[in-house]
C-alpha cells in the first residue's frame, strides 16, 4: 500500500479522539499533519473550553494544527424556514399514537461534509477537482476496542480510515484512565447541546449545572414542534410531532431524574427492560462521532459522491 500524502485526526474533542491527540503529541503514535474539528455551532460550552485547552496545552507544543471547520449553525438552521435543513434524528409521536424517529442527515451535513472539504483543500484539490490516484489522507478515527463494530471504511478514495485505538488494544476505559493520568479527566462528551441521543444523565447535567444551556435546549425543543426541523428530507412536514427526549413529551416535563430504587428493582426480572432503562439513562456513551453515530450511516448528500 502506498504511503499517505497526509495524516489527519478527526477530532471530536471527546474521550477517544482526545486520547489519540495526546498519544500523537507524546510520540507514541506517528506525527499528525493536522487535527480537524467539525463545529456544528451548537456544542456544549464544556466542549469548546476543552478544545481550546487541548489546542493550547497539547496540539500547539507538538506542532499539530487544529483546524476548525463548519457548515453553519445547526440550531439556527433548524428553526429557519428559509434554510435547507439537514434533519436531526428527532423522536416523533404520530397522531395515531405510533412512534418513530426522523432521518439523520445532520451528521453528514455538519460533520462529514466540512471535514471532506477541508481534506480536499489540504491535498490541494478542492471540489470539484478530481484527486489523482494514490493521493489520499490517512484519517484517524477515535473508535476503541469496545466499539470495534463501528469501524468502517471511508466512502471516498482520498480518505482512508484507520483506528489506532483498536490497533493498540485500547478500550474507552483505557482512554479515560490515560486522560486522568495526564490531567484531562474531565474530558466531556462531544455532541450537540440538543442531540436527541442524549440520555437522562446528560439532560440532568445541563439542567443542574448549566442553566443557560438548559434553557436554550428547552426553548429549542418547544420551537421544533412548529419549526423547520419538522420538515423531512423532501421539505414536507413530518406526519407526527417532534421532541428531543425519547419519552416524546416536552423536555421541560420529561422524566429525566434518576430511576427510584423501587422502580429499578422492578426491572431486574427483565434483562431487556433493564438494558433499555440503562440506555435511557446513559444515552450514547461516546457522544456524536462523525463516523460512528449510533443511528448508522448518515444520509449521503450530493457532495463529492465520486473520488
Amino acid at each position: 500500500m502506498s504511503a499517505p500524502t497526509l495524516r489527519v485526526l478527526s477530532l471530536g474533542a471527546g474521550v477517544q479522539s482526545t486520547s489519540l491527540l495526546l498519544l500523537a503529541a507524546e510520540g507514541r503514535l506517528p506525527k499528525l499533519d493536522a487535527a480537524i474539528f467539525a463545529d456544528t455551532g451548537w456544542e456544549p460550552r464544556a466542549v469548546y473550553e476543552h478544545l481550546d485547552r487541548i489546542e493550547r496545552e497539547v496540539a500547539e507544543p507538538a506542532g499539530i494544527p487544529i483546524l476548525r471547520v463548519s457548515s453553519g449553525n445547526i440550531r439556527t438552521d433548524a428553526l429557519d424556514p428559509s434554510t435547507r435543513f439537514a434533519s436531526m434524528p428527532l423522536h416523533i409521536l404520530n397522531a395515531d399514537g405510533g412512534m418513530g424517529m426522523s432521518r439523520r442527515q445532520c451528521t453528514g451535513q455538519y460533520k462529514i461534509r466540512p471535514i471532506k472539504i477541508q481534506v480536499r483543500e489540504l491535498l490541494g484539490h478542492p471540489y470539484p477537482r478530481r484527486i489523482p490516484k494514490g493521493v489520499f489522507v490517512e484519517q484517524w478515527i477515535g473508535i476503541s476496542t469496545d466499539e470495534f463494530h463501528r469501524a468502517k471504511d471511508a466512502d471516498v478514495a482520498y480518505m482512508r480510515n484507520v483506528f489506532p485505538l483498536i490497533d493498540l488494544g485500547l478500550s474507552r476505559a483505557d482512554c479515560q484512565r490515560l486522560l486522568r493520568e495526564r490531567g484531562f479527566g474531565s474530558t466531556p462528551k462531544s455532541a450537540c447541546l440538543g442531540c436527541p441521543y442524549h440520555g437522562n444523565a446528560q439532560w440532568r447535567t445541563l439542567r443542574d449545572n448549566s442553566p443557560q444551556e438548559w434553557a436554550d435546549v428547552v426553548e429549542f425543543d418547544a420551537a421544533i414542534r412548529a419549526g423547520n426541523a419538522r420538515a423531512n428530507a423532501d421539505g414536507k412536514p413530518l406526519l407526527g410531532t417532534a421532541y428531543l427526549h425519547r419519552s416524546r413529551v416536552p423536555l421541560s416535563e420529561a422524566p429525566i431524574d434518576h430511576v427510584t430504587a423501587h422502580e429499578h428493582a422492578s426491572l431486574q426480572g427483565d434483562l431487556f427492560e433493564a438494558a433499555a432503562e440503562a440506555d435511557l439513562e446513559l444515552g450514547e456513551p461516546d457522544g456524536c462521532s462523525p463516523w460512528s453515530c449510533r443511528s448508522g450511516a448518515p444520509v449521503q448528500d450530493d457532495f463529492d459522491t465520486t473520488a
